[in-house]
């Protein structure tokens, strides 16, 4: 797999009001400022400590993540991902945009460990490398072993069972998952997550709403 080059998407949701959720989404940057559409308006650009017109404040952007100020409160989101409130309608969400290469990143855990996630619905399993699997603990070496072609040749297979799988505001337990033991730019998030997902796609975004 070849590696990926993102372009800078963020999109969230927050809270406007108690009655209603506001759409916003950070659609890319420029320099230090952020490009941001609210409720899918014309996109707009935030320098850091400005606020929006719709009480939205962009406290800090890195390009990686964004710390926005919401109802005096801070949320930290990363770049590709979605914010929305706890009381939004409809259940958790997640939206993501295509970067240059048409791929969708998402940045999530696994077991609670920071994690750079490809969508792949090509994937049966949530796949890590076992380099990711190290570095979050996760003790792959007694559980079922088979053998899976990659680009880089044959490589060994452990079948696995995540404790927990989050991605945005997403979160899923007891996730079946698998171990490569293959170098990968990132772990892929296959259908054993996408499949407790509604998916929908237009164009160049993507949204996924938790099923159950």
């Amino acid at each position: 797999m070849r590696h990926v080059h993102s372009i800078a998407w963020l999109v969230l949701s927050l809270a406007a009001g108690p009655a209603m959720a506001t759409t916003v989404n950070l659609v890319g940057k420029l320099g230090t400022k952020a490009l941001v559409s609210i409720d899918g308006g014309k996109p707009r650009l935030l320098a850091v400590g400005e606020r929006a017109a719709e009480g939205v404040v962009l406290r800090a952007f890195d390009g990686q993540q964004a710390t926005f100020e919401i109802d005096g409160q801070l949320h930290r989101v990363n770049m590709g991902q979605h914010y929305s409130p706890p009381d939004a309608p409809g259940g958790a969400t997640l939206v993501l945009h295509a970067d240059s290469q048409g791929h969708f990143l998402a940045h999530g855990t696994v077991n609670g460990a920071a994690i750079k996630f490809l969508v792949d619905t090509g994937a049966t399993l949530v796949t890590l490398s076992a380099a990711d699997a190290k570095r979050i603990g996760i003790r792959y070496h007694d559980a079922p072993r088979g053998y899976v072609s990659t680009a880089n040749g044959s490589a060994a297979a452990y079948r696995v069972k995540f404790d927990t799988v989050r991605v945005g505001n997403i979160s899923l337990h007891n996730v079946d998952g698998v171990v490569l033991e293959s170098a990968m730019p990132y772990a892929l998030l296959g259908m054993s997550f996408l499949n407790r997902m509604e998916m929908s796609r237009d164009g160049a975004t993507m949204t996924l709403r938790r099923r159950y």
